[in-house]
């Protein structure tokens, strides 16, 4: 099966009700497809019936055969996603970090622009149900700071990582980058084509002093917007970025707060692992020093989590990022009527149990405008 159909095959599950919603993406001049820039909105459209009829016709052409059924989705799983709905993804931890999965709906609170709203639809994983989707892409850093022995860890980590996340419907994409991005392996949940990607990261090795981590960020958000659709088996695919790097990004033609933004426009959560870097070798200091990616917030401020890693052994943080890709809930809400067709920025916090830790996927949303309606 070629990559296309193997692609469509592991989609095939993919049905959008009505009003279900898709990113809209903006074509410079050149045709070249881009996110929304940070003036611009992020409209909503719904799936035509041509569009419905024009997939069906490529899955039976490319003779797609369905991956195994999932169990079938309770009524409180399924969310139906139209032009105003606006969901939210929240992990919730202790003051150590460990997840937390057993709150319900009333231990949280939603505020917009400071005013209370009601929860419309909330969902977390249970025990028995069916697991959410999930599409995740790899960005490793290759450049000339990072050593061989490093990335053959790695490798085998990031294999883990995969294996953490086999008990759903889950698709993978690795990328590199150094003084360039590129693409080893789009998305696929094809171990064999993963392992191979994996085992080439060796020699995609950059000598180069230049590493474009915000770059590559934009490039996965990129082709999650463009590869990933925002629901899968009538529940909403969770779409993160896991950026591996030493954390002193150098070079990049992409700004930190335009990642951001991207990323919060799509709803794609970033996380991180930090490794240790020249300047800490160099003091002898195992505690990790600040990097531009803590300063500029790329990680808190779209929803993931940083870990350090100040060990050899990578296994053991790579599993437990897994699982807190996985734990997160989906709280979403009905903006206020005056609110939604006003163009402008309307701030969303996402409130819990005292005592605990909070992190949502973005900070709230633009709202669209009469015109984008049309």
């Amino acid at each position: 099966m070629n990559d296309r159909n193997n692609f469509l095959a592991f989609w095939v599950g993919l049905r959008r009700p009505d009003n279900t919603t898709s990113a809209s993406n903006v074509r410079t001049g050149g045709g070249k497809e881009l996110m929304p820039q940070p003036s611009q909105t992020v409209v909503w459209k719904g799936l035509g019936w041509a569009m419905l009829m024009a997939f069906v016709a490529l899955l039976v052409a490319g003779s797609v055969v369905p991956i195994s059924a999932q169990t079938p989705l309770s009524s409180d799983e399924v969310i139906r996603i139209d032009t105003d709905l606006l969901p939210f993804d929240v992990s919730v931890t202790d003051v150590n970090g460990r997840p937390i999965r057993n709150l319900t709906e009333k231990d949280f609170r939603i505020l917009e622009d400071g005013v209370e709203r009601p929860v419309s639809f909330f969902n977390v994983e249970k025990e028995n149900a069916a697991l959410r989707p999930i599409a995740v892409v790899f960005a490793l850093d290759v450049s000339g700071s990072m050593s061989a022995e490093e990335l053959a860890r790695l490798s085998v980590a990031m294999r883990l990582f995969i294996d953490q996340l086999a008990d759903r419907r889950s698709a993978f994409a690795i990328m590199t980058f150094g003084t360039k991005v590129r693409t080893l392996q789009s998305f696929t949940n094809d171990r064999k084509k993963l392992d191979r990607a994996l085992t080439e990261l060796l020699k995609n090795k950059d000598e180069g002093r230049s590493t474009h981590a915000y770059d590559a960020v934009d490039d996965a958000i990129r082709l999650l917007v463009k590869k990933a659709p925002r629901t899968a088996d009538q529940q909403l695919l969770k779409r993160a970025v896991l950026l591996i790097t030493d954390g002193f990004p150098v070079g990049d033609t992409v700004a930190p707060a335009t990642v951001i933004e991207r990323a919060n426009a799509a709803d794609v959560s970033v996380y991180s692992v930090t490794l240790p870097s020249y300047p800490s070798l160099l003091a002898g200091n195992r505690t990790p020093l600040p990097t531009l990616l803590d300063v500029t917030g790329l990680v808190e401020k779209t929803g993931g989590t940083n870990v350090y890693a100040t060990d050899k052994e990578f296994s053991g943080l790579f599993r437990a990022l897994a699982e807190e890709v996985k734990s997160h809930y989906v709280l979403a809400f009905y903006p206020a009527e005056e609110n939604r067709q006003d163009g402008k920025f309307h701030s969303v916090r996402i409130l819990g149990p005292a005592g605990l830790v909070l992190r949502q996927s973005r900070p709230g949303y633009t709202a669209g405008t009469p015109r984008d309606k049309k």
